[in-house]
C-alpha cells in the first residue's frame, strides 16, 4: 500500500474514496474497506482511504480524547491488510479544521485526490462545524461528477460495531467481546527493549516492549499470543501498565513472559495479542509476593491455554 503524507500533490489517477479515522479497525470498518475494494475491483481505479492524523477529538480536545486502540502505523498495517492500495494522511490542524464543507469537498475531494465514486459511513460528517453530511456530498457528486454510496452500521447481536464499543469492552476487561467487534484479538505492536531484568531477577524472564500508546485502552494481566518470532506464535502471559510494585513508570509498560522461550529477541518488532484478561495491575508490599502472584499469573494463562 501507497502512504501518502497530505495532498499537496493532485493523485496520479481518480480513485474509489473511502474517508475515516479507522481507529482499531473493526467489523464496520473492514466491511466499509470490503465495499471499497470491490468496488474499485469493478470500476478498475485504485482503493484509496483518507484518514486523519491526529484523530480529530485529540486535536479539539486533547484532555478528554478516548484512548486510541490503534496507533498510526496498527492502523495502516490493517488498511493494508483489507486490500487498500492507497493511504492518504491527513495532518488535522487548525488549517484542515477551518475548512467549510464545501471547500473541503471542492479542494480536497475533487482537486486533490480525483473522486470518481465515494463510500461513506451512514454516519459519517464534515467540515467546519460537521456541517457536510451524506446529502450534502450526493449534490454535490451530481453536479462535480462523482457516486455516493453510505454503507450501513454493521451491528454484531443487535449491539453496533464502533470504536467506542471495542474501547468500553476491553476497559471492562471484556476482551473476548472486543474481539468479536475487531474480528481478531486485540493486539499492540512493539519493539523488544532493554530493561531493568527484574523480571528475570524473579525467575520469569519478560520481553520488555516499547509501544508508542500513551494511554492503551486496556492495563493489567493477560493472557497473550505473541507474533513476529521464529517459530511462533508463542503463547505467555503479560503485564500492561506503570508497574507500581518497583518502579512506578511514568509511561505505561508491557512486558512478556514467554512460555517455554529463551532466545535473545532485543530490537524485534512483535505483536501481542490480548486473548483473555487474568486480574487488574496491582500494588504489592515486597517482591516475594510479587514473585508469587506471578507464578500464580503463569500458571493461570497456561490454564487458559490448557498447557
Amino acid at each position: 500500500m501507497l502512504v501518502y503524507r497530505g495532498f499537496s500533490q493532485t493523485a496520479h489517477s481518480a480513485t474509489v474514496l473511502t474517508i475515516g479515522n479507522f481507529d482499531g479497525v473493526h467489523l464496520g470498518h473492514r466491511a466499509l474497506l470490503a465495499r471499497l475494494t470491490a468496488t474499485a475491483a469493478q470500476v478498475g481505479l485504485p482503493a484509496a482511504v483518507l484518514t486523519f492524523e491526529p484523530h480529530p477529538r485529540e486535536f479539539f480536545a486533547p484532555e478528554s480524547a478516548p484512548p486510541r486502540l490503534s496507533t498510526l502505523r496498527e492502523k495502516l498495517e490493517l488498511i493494508a491488510d483489507d486490500g487498500v492500495e492507497i493511504a492518504y494522511v491527513c495532518h488535522f490542524n487548525a488549517h484542515f479544521a477551518a475548512l467549510s464543507a464545501g471547500e473541503f469537498i471542492e479542494r480536497v475531494l475533487v482537486g486533490a485526490l480525483r473522486v470518481r465514486h465515494l463510500i461513506v459511513g451512514d454516519d459519517f460528517r464534515f467540515g467546519t462545524r460537521r456541517t457536510g453530511d451524506f446529502a450534502l456530498l450526493r449534490d454535490a457528486g451530481a453536479h462535480l461528477g462523482f457516486c455516493v454510496e453510505a454503507m450501513d452500521s454493521v451491528t454484531l447481536e443487535g449491539e453496533r460495531a464502533s470504536s467506542s464499543a471495542v474501547r468500553d469492552a476491553l476497559q471492562d476487561g471484556r476482551l473476548e467481546h472486543a474481539a468479536r467487534l475487531l474480528g481478531r484479538p486485540y493486539s499492540i505492536d512493539g519493539r523488544v527493549v532493554r530493561g531493568e531484568q527484574i523480571g528475570r531477577q524473579l525467575g520469569f524472564a519478560t520481553a520488555n516492549i516499547r509501544i508508542k500508546h500513551e494511554r492503551p485502552p486496556l492495563q493489567g494481566v493477560f493472557a497473550v499470543e505473541v507474533k513476529g518470532l521464529p517459530g511462533g506464535p508463542h503463547r505467555g502471559a503479560a503485564n500492561l501498565g506503570y508497574r507500581p510494585t518497583a518502579h512506578q513508570a511514568s509511561r505505561p509498560l508491557l512486558e512478556v513472559h514467554l512460555f517455554d522461550f529463551s532466545a535473545d529477541i532485543y530490537g524485534a518488532h512483535l505483536n501481542v495479542r490480548f486473548l483473555h484478561k487474568l486480574r487488574d495491575e496491582m500494588k504489592f508490599p515486597d517482591f516475594d509476593a510479587l514473585k508469587a502472584q506471578i507464578a500464580r499469573d503463569v500458571e493461570a494463562a497456561q490454564s487458559y491455554f490448557k498447557l
